[in-house]
């Protein structure tokens, strides 16, 4: 079984846009141990106030499966460990692991540090005897190792002699600057193994975008302790990714393994959602886009065996197969959608046809609907006949009044529609032309639905098309984003006008909800229900 080291705490947090408070750091170490990682890096206790707040915080939780570790650097030059601040730190920090680094290449040594080449192996065997007789257990992080040892090799070697000498439990080889192959980390990982009995492990970083390849190549070398961050999050273009490495070791190389990878995705995601980032749809195994298939032939192909186009079972990562429908789409891709959204339909429907010659014909016009699926619902019950008019429109206003050049335009939207023979005539102030449109249509319409005044925009996007088509006038796409607290759909809207857009998209909005809901349409008086 491989150690999981996770530094997404320390390591992750050093990347760009990537933030977390203590209080975060805490909810995360949570949630990592309770995915299973051997190691959680908590921090560097002497570098900053946010890291040793979160340790104090961390002596009141009890983790259960993982051992966290304080992170910092060997004693400083001249400076006998048992009066080394940074030292001294680590161990106030009060976890059972302490991870150190020292240097192993010359140039850092001579030039970073300014010491000598026998005053760093006697900091780095000080600093980890020290630590030893402390009653931690030490890891020892080999910096810039490879590029060390591809400079000079005995001395990148003496230093791990060094730390061996000093007590430390593991020896971590590190690409620091991420440059190195995957050739040349078997190798030196396959030495490190042969002279030392001590596990061996990898810290990769991705500046090659080699760091996940590194560390399964390690793996294979004899590396049993893996370090990297949850969604490679870290420093310049970020650590080797975890979320990759542990399928690949579990269901690529068959290593057993105490982690459980049907909540992989969420794991990703809780990681994202703490530090208020997007999520990258193109993550492998994870991503939305992981296993979303597009093009018809594709579609047709997984429908009857899955492994065509699928490396491994979507389940088995906690994610699920997608099914996108586009102007590429066939009717393979059409039928597979409609079954998704529990709508029976046989393979010879006429239907289908229609379906997907409308798909095409309004995806040439501007609409997009691999991400505004509830849109694609309510056009594919429309054309099969499964739907009635929950209201009419009879037109709407939206005025922009702007007096003062200081103060932000006023917006107004007041909207007529017909439901059930009855009319509504109202409008309704916004912080902009869509934002009063929106509550006009929820202010006519809930009158008539109550479950309407549950809906809530969630998000909204815009993207001007070429106008290459239309002379002058581009087309823009709105897509929006609405919940009503249990689920969350998209619709999509498409006009040379972007207000006309965004009521396309709203309408479908609500639309979807009544439907979802099995909310029956009010129609005239006198008229069979």
């Amino acid at each position: 079984m491989i150690e999981i080291y996770d530094t997404t705490l320390r390591d992750g947090t050093q990347g760009q846009d990537f933030n977390l408070t203590s209080e975060d750091k805490v909810a995360i170490a949570r949630r990592l141990d309770d995915f299973g990682v051997t190691f959680i890096e908590g921090g560097w206790p002497g570098s900053n106030p946010k890291d040793v707040r979160f340790f104090e915080l961390m002596k009141g939780v009890g983790l259960q499966r993982a051992a966290l570790a304080a992170f910092g650097s060997t004693c400083r030059k001249g400076v006998a460990p048992e009066e080394d601040a940074n030292l001294k730190a680590l161990l106030d920090a009060g976890t059972p692991v302490v991870t150190i680094f020292g240097k192993s290449w010359t140039l850092h040594v001579t030039e970073a540090l300014g010491a000598t080449l026998e005053q760093n192996l006697v900091m780095i065997r000080e600093s980890v005897s020290y630590l030893k007789k402390q009653g931690r257990l030490v890891i020892y992080d080999a910096e810039h190792y490879f590029d060390g040892h591809r400079d000079d090799a005995g001395y990148a070697l003496a230093t791990l002699e060094a730390a061996v000498d000093g007590g430390a439990d593991r020896l971590v080889l590190c690409d620091t600057n991420g440059g190195s192959l995957p050739k040349e980390i078997a190798e030196r990982i396959e030495e490190a193994v042969s002279r030392f009995s001590l596990p061996i492990g990898i810290h990769a970083h991705n500046d090659s975008e080699l760091a996940v390849a590194n560390s399964l190549a390690a793996v294979e070398a004899g590396a049993s302790h893996v370090q990297g961050t949850v969604n490679g999050y870290g420093e310049r273009c970020g650590n080797a990714n975890l979320i990759s490495i542990l399928p690949n070791l579990v269901l690529k190389l068959r290593r057993e393994q105490k982690q459980r990878l049907d909540q992989l995705r969420s794991l990703s995601q809780y990681i994202d959602e703490r530090a208020n980032l997007q999520p990258n749809v193109r993550a492998p195994f994870v991503g939305e886009a992981a296993f979303a298939h597009k093009g018809g032939v594709h579609v047709s192909a997984v429908n009857k065996r899955p492994e065509t186009y699928e490396h491994v079972v979507p389940e088995s990562v906690g994610n699920a197969r997608r099914i996108l429908v586009s102007d590429l789409s066939g009717r393979a891709n059409v039928l597979a959608k409609i079954a998704e959204f529990g709508q029976d339909v046989e393979t010879g429907d006429p239907a289908v046809r229609e379906v997907v010659d409308r798909l095409k014909e309004l995806e040439h016009r501007g609409y997009a609907f691999e991400e505004a699926e509830a849109s694609f619902q309510l056009m594919t019950r429309k054309i099969r006949g499964d739907y009635q008019p929950y209201f009419l429109l009879h037109g709407f206003t939206v005025l922009i009044d702007k007096r003062d050049e200081d103060k932000d335009p006023r917006c107004e939207a007041s909207i007529k529609v017909e439901v059930g023979g009855e009319f509504e005539h109202t409008a309704a102030d916004g912080d902009g032309p869509v934002n009063a449109l929106d509550r006009a249509l929820g202010k006519a319409l809930t009158r008539f639905y109550p479950s309407v005044a549950d809906l809530e925009l969630s998000d909204y996007k815009v993207r001007v098309l070429s106008g290459a088509e239309t002379g002058t006038a581009s087309v823009v796409r709105v897509l929006v984003e609405v919940t009503d607290g249990r689920e969350v759909w998209r619709t999509v809207g498409a006009s040379t006008n972007i207000i006309d857009a965004s009521y396309q998209a709203l309408i479908d909005a609500i639309e979807y909800k009544l439907v979802k809901d099995q909310v029956p349409a009010h129609k005239p008086a006198g008229q069979n229900r």
